[in-house]
């Protein structure tokens, strides 16, 4: 984890650079739709149809490389979408550099001016804020949150009948420790006024279509009445450091245990409304079936027989890392099989671990807790005992009891996809 005092050095930073009045961080120019890796064009993996026919951990896309990126695989460039490769998942932690990227409009900020940024808090309150990063940092107690942030899509790609949107690997996540300041403290500092009902977030991105087109601005809000509204913060470090301009610099909203459709990056307005927010964003996409797991058919949703509700809160999941059936596992030597877990729910208490397709389960040691919305690394030490293919399988229980499933789940939008994961592995005799 991050220690303390890499916090309070980028503090000083941010600071320091608000003394000079310059523009922290910019992104010079994005790349083009045609990415380069040292000079080479990457060409994509073949297409695939559906979760059996993809061989494949992550998307299936070219490896392409961001300003403050390693490289990440692309799954499209405007707006842009960009996964981390499995190996990042081996630590709890996700390197600010390998973090996914994923952005709902075109036009996103490319530099950020920390002297003319602000940070407004206004609507239905006693008085409106506008505060600068100074303000953020000086006026507020500072506070920490190991948080997973996960796109409502990822695995989308696994999905039978095939759903449209970004077809998703398992790599649209990434765990972080966040510092900031409680939203709850920004709202009590604002003073909300008797009937408000919900808070509005929105960021500095924008989209090419008309001014008061729903697809010009990106707007989300949560009730006043969640009690994630208490847990949430506005984030200025990520794991430590300045938040990177693509995961949402200078400020970025933490909502721990939903999805990250919630987490509005390069936050710049909150705005605390006395009626429901019906905006494009809240009531005509990021929604699921008012059913168990958000589950339906086509025929149903054709039908018009499907309530839909906004997506929340993230259900427990859990991932093999290594072995990735790269390469052959030698006959009798011992294999230590590592991953992650996590839930919105609450913090991971079991993972359990099969090596014959889930016909028999057994305890799997779970690593360091760092909090109940935070990654839980998991590992076991298997022995094959035969040669040939091996189907390996994961699955994790939650402080609440939730346990995967072993059953695919469909919505029209391709959101919470929880199935227990396997990985095929093959054994021969060591030479």
């Amino acid at each position: 984890m991050p220690e303390k005092e890499s916090g309070e050095m980028s503090r000083r930073y941010l600071l320091k650079a608000l003394g000079g009045g310059a523009a922290l961080l910019g992104l010079s120019k994005l790349p083009s739709a045609m990415a380069q890796v040292s000079g080479q064009a990457i060409q994509p993996m073949p297409g695939f149809t559906g979760p059996d026919a993809n061989p494949y951990w992550g998307a299936v896309g070219p490896f392409v490389i961001y300003p403050q990126k390693l490289p990440l695989i692309q799954l499209t460039d405007r707006p842009v979408q960009l996964e981390s490769p499995r190996h990042y998942f081996l630590t709890p932690f996700t390197p600010n550099a390998a973090f996914y990227v994923r952005w709902h409009l075109e036009d996103i900020p490319n530099a950020v001016s920390l002297s003319e940024w602000r940070l407004f808090v206004e609507g239905h309150v006693e008085k409106t804020l506008a505060l600068t990063m100074s303000d953020l940092i000086k006026r507020f107690k500072s506070i920490s949150i190991v948080a997973v942030n996960q796109c409502s899509g990822n695995s989308r790609s696994r999905f039978q009948p095939r759903v449209p949107g970004a077809q998703w690997g398992n790599g649209a996540m990434g765990n972080a420790l966040f510092t900031g300041v409680r939203l709850k403290d920004l709202l009590d500092a604002a003073g909300v006024k008797a009937g408000s009902l919900q808070v509005q977030f929105e960021g500095l991105d924008r989209g090419r279509g008309q001014k008061d087109s729903a697809v010009h601005r990106y707007k989300k809000s949560l009730n006043l009445d969640d009690p994630v509204i208490n847990e949430s913060i506005v984030a200025y470090e990520m794991n430590g450091e300045p938040i990177p301009m693509l995961n949402g610099f200078p400020v970025r909203l933490v909502v721990p245990g939903k999805f990250s459709t919630y987490w509005t990056k390069s936050l710049t307005w909150i705005r605390v409304l006395n009626e429901p927010d019906a905006n494009f964003w809240m009531t005509k996409t990021y929604c699921v079936p008012d059913t168990p797991r958000g589950n339906t058919t086509p025929k149903d949703v054709r039908d018009s027989l499907v309530k839909l509700v906004p997506v929340g809160t993230m259900p427990v999941r859990s991932f093999i890392i290594i072995p990735d059936g790269s390469g052959k596992i030698p006959l009798e030597m011992p294999v230590i099989v590592r991953g992650i877990a996590f839930s919105g729910s609450g913090r991971v208490v079991s993972v359990e671990f099969s090596a014959d397709d889930g016909a028999a389960w057994s305890k799997a040691r779970l690593g360091e807790d760092y909090g109940r919305y935070s990654f839980r690394t998991w590992e076991v030490t298997w022995i094959p005992k035969h040669t040939g293919k091996y189907v390996l399988a994961v699955r994790a229980t939650d402080e609440k009891g939730n346990t995967q499933p072993d059953e695919g789940v469909w919505n029209p939008k391709g959101y919470l996809w929880n199935r227990i994961e396997r990985q095929e592995v093959m054994v021969d005799v060591s030479q």
